[in-house]
């Protein structure tokens, strides 16, 4: 791994689970990456109120992102975040133009929150909690962590609240949508993205800050679980 990767890790959101005191700037990907995640969907929204209709709040949403990648490769700095930010808003693009209805640019992001919150309760119903393999992942625990009935049940309860806070999303979102609310809909969605993840990391961080594994006997194999 290089200096630049594990600094990339070490300053991830996910990352924040980890230490004794929890980084807020971590948690929310940095004030840029702060600043990325918002741009977008604050574009799109100030587009909508300003001239209504589908087109021109879509096309500024995309081309604010647009900017902001470019920006990123002409610094030669990482791509990643934003990349990311610009998948999200062409497939809700593309999504909107093809239905011809602003309101269709936020479904793409129901589904996501929807197949994500399932994804994590498949990982709780068999015993592979996402946050476990995250801490796990990020301590070199391994599948170690498995063992041990406190960090199983840690880990389970933070999955679970994490799962909660993608159903509080789509309970205040979906209502929004079938009203036609665009413009609260817009932003809720700003409110419930990069800000509402730190407090759940926050909550997270409480759950599992404690968890730890008695050490690994030299030369004994670790589970292959």
């Amino acid at each position: 791994m290089s200096d630049a990767q594990a600094n990339s890790t070490a300053n991830s959101p996910a990352a924040s689970l980890l230490g004794e005191d929890f980084n807020w700037a971590d948690a929310i990907g940095g004030w840029r990456g702060l600043a990325e995640s918002v741009a977008p969907g604050a574009i799109f929204v100030a587009a909508f109120l300003m001239w209504g209709g589908f087109r021109i709040p879509v096309i500024a949403a995309v081309a604010t992102v647009v900017v902001m990648v470019a920006v990123r490769l002409i610094e030669r700095t990482p791509v990643t975040q934003a990349l990311g930010g610009l998948f999200g808003v062409l497939l809700g693009a593309v999504w909107a133009w093809r239905a011809g209805n602003v309101n269709e640019y936020f479904v793409p992001g129901f589904w996501y929150t929807g197949i994500y919150a399932a994804a994590m309760v498949i990982s709780m119903a068999v015993r592979w909690p996402a946050v476990g393999i995250a801490v796990g992942f990020l301590k070199g625990w391994g599948s170690r962590w498995r063992t041990s009935p406190r960090a199983m049940r840690r880990f389970q309860g933070a999955t679970a609240f994490y799962i909660g806070t993608q159903a509080v999303k789509l309970a205040i979102q979906l209502p929004l949508y079938f009203a036609g609310a665009t413009a609260a809909l817009g932003t809720a969605k700003l409110a419930l993205g990069v800000p509402w993840f730190a407090v759940a990391l926050f909550v997270m961080w409480r759950l599992v800050r404690n968890v730890e594994l008695p050490e690994e006997p030299e030369g004994r194999p670790q589970p292959t679980e």
